[in-house]
């Protein structure tokens, strides 16, 4: 009878240089989560960037982020930041920027505050984009008749 209980899972023993909280990019990453998954905590890269850098620094996908020597960490940081010099122009999420008209990929807080910008922008120049940015509507040509409602609900309303 005692040999049919399932065992709990042991928690894996850690050396003393393991890191649960890993810093990139002004982001707090989980070290406990595989490398290419905890990567994706950082705003602007995606499961196939953070495969790519992974693949780049040589750093095992099966091992926690944790356990990551602080050397390969900061070459992670530094290929992070210097995305736009390892990936095809295609793979960025910034092609020629408005002010700059480089190439450019955008990750951690530069990149809200980018878009916020651009927002900005279009309310100011008083585009149609802007303006439905203003009046909470749907932006890309959505339809607004039956989705995106706010406020009552409308239907058929009953007959007495």
């Amino acid at each position: 009878m005692a040999e049919n209980r399932k065992k709990t899972p042991e928690k894996k023993e850690t050396d003393g240089n393991f890191n649960y909280i890993v810093r990139i990019a002004n982001t707090d990453i989980d070290g406990e989560k595989k490398p290419a998954i905890a990567l994706t905590t950082v705003k602007g890269i995606g499961l196939r960037s953070a495969e790519i850098i992974v693949r780049q620094t040589g750093v095992s996908r099966y091992r926690r982020f944790g356990e990551v020597p602080q050397e390969k960490v900061e070459e992670i940081e530094n290929i992070v930041l210097n995305f736009h010099e390892h990936a095809p122009v295609w793979f960025l999420n910034r092609q020629r920027d408005w002010e700059t008209n480089e190439n450019i990929h955008l990750v951690g807080t530069d990149r809200q505050s980018i878009i916020e910008d651009d927002i900005n922008r279009l309310k100011k120049i008083r585009s149609y984009r802007g303006i439905r940015h203003e009046t909470h509507h749907k932006v890309r040509g959505q339809r607004t008749r039956s989705n995106g409602r706010k406020g009552l609900t409308l239907g058929v309303s009953k007959r007495k």
